[in-house]
C-alpha cells in the first residue's frame, strides 16, 4: 500500500527506519512459523530456548541462561520451574555459590531436542533460501556489526 502523505525525516533516516521495518517483518514471519513447529512438541518458545541452550552449551546457571536467551530473570525462573516439573531439566546447588543453581538437561529433555532440532535447522535453511551463501554471510556480518555497535 502506497501512502502519499508520508513525512520524510531525511533520506538516510527514512531508509534506516524502512530497513528496521523489513527486519521486523522477516523476524515476525519466521518466528510465527517456528512457534507453530515448537508448539507441536508441547513447548513454549521460552522452554525451547532454555532446553536448546542447555543441550548445546551444557550445564549452566539461571543467570547464564537468562543472558544467553535474552530473557528476563522472572520469566526464566517460571520457565525453569515448569521444565523441572515436566522432568526436562534438573537443578543442583552451585558448589561455588549456594544461593545459585546449576541446571542440566535430563534424558527426556535431550530426546525432545534431538527430535525437534534437526527439522528446526532445516526450517531455517528454507527460510533463508532466498539468499545465496555469500548473501547469508554478508547479512550475518552486517547484523553482527550492528549488534556490537550498540
Amino acid at each position: 500500500m502506497k501512502i502519499d502523505n508520508i513525512k520524510s525525516y531525511g533520506s538516510r533516516n527514512d531508509r534506516v527506519m524502512q530497513t528496521w521495518i523489513q527486519l521486523l517483518r522477516a523476524f515476525n514471519k519466521i518466528r510465527s512459523k517456528e512457534l507453530v513447529y515448537i508448539n507441536s512438541f508441547n513447548l513454549t518458545i521460552n522452554q525451547f530456548q532454555v532446553l536448546e541452550v542447555l543441550y548445546h552449551r551444557g550445564d549452566l546457571s539461571v543467570g547464564a541462561i537468562t543472558k544467553l536467551t535474552m530473557g528476563t530473570p522472572g520469566n526464566v525462573t517460571v520457565v525453569v520451574k515448569n521444565l523441572k516439573r515436566d522432568g526436562l531439566i534438573n537443578a543442583i546447588s552451585d558448589p561455588k555459590d549456594k544461593r545459585s543453581s546449576i541446571l542440566s538437561i535430563t534424558q527426556s529433555g535431550k530426546e525432545i531436542i534431538e527430535k525437534l532440532f534437526p527439522t528446526h535447522a532445516t526450517n531455517f535453511a528454507e527460510y533463508f533460501s532466498a539468499l545465496d551463501d555469500e548473501e547469508v554471510e554478508t547479512l550475518f556480518k552486517l547484523l553482527r556489526k550492528l549488534h556490537k555497535s550498540q
